[in-house]
């Protein structure tokens, strides 16, 4: 079943980079922003990735952890995040479990032909594990800002 606004998210176990097993439950108290982007090292998502690196101590401020989702290896976002000296964690869907959750993966086209693909999108999850706020098919410029936002707002309430 795909995530609702105001209701919990069920907990979910995925490889992610820096050799750890993520689970939402783990992060049980910190608020956490899931960004799920198309390909590692593409330009709009390494714009997208540098946005939430660049504002990742106002994230940590707001207590909220910042993870990226994509179908790529964790090897290849091993590489991502290095190039692109991202602080947070990376998460691999090779088998699209955490896509599916998050009903993610859409029908694309691109020069007229029709694929399926990760839809940009982002999902706040308030400290309890409950869905506070969604963005999907997201355009990178000031994305990254109004998510910030949006935290700061959760974290106060």
């Amino acid at each position: 079943m795909a995530v609702v606004i105001d209701k919990p998210v069920a907990d979910f176990e995925a490889q992610a980079t820096s050799g750890q097993t993520f689970s939402l439950a783990g992060l049980k108290g910190k608020q956490a922003v899931i960004y799920f982007y198309p390909k590692d090292s593409t330009p709009g998502c390494t714009t997208e990735g540098q946005g939430f690196r660049d504002q990742y101590a106002a994230f940590q401020a707001a207590n909220t952890e910042v993870f990226g989702v994509s179908r790529d290896s964790v090897k290849s976002h091993e590489n991502f995040k290095a190039k692109q000296q991202f602080p947070f964690e990376l998460i691999s869907d090779k088998d699209e479990a955490v896509c599916q959750l998050f009903d993610v993966i859409k029908l694309k086209k691109l020069y007229g032909k029709e694929y399926l693909g990760v839809d940009r999108s982002t999902f706040l999850i308030d400290k309890d594990g409950v869905l506070r706020q969604e963005w999907r098919g997201v355009k990178v410029p000031g994305h990254v800002d109004a998510v910030l936002a949006a935290a700061q707002a959760l974290n106060k309430a």
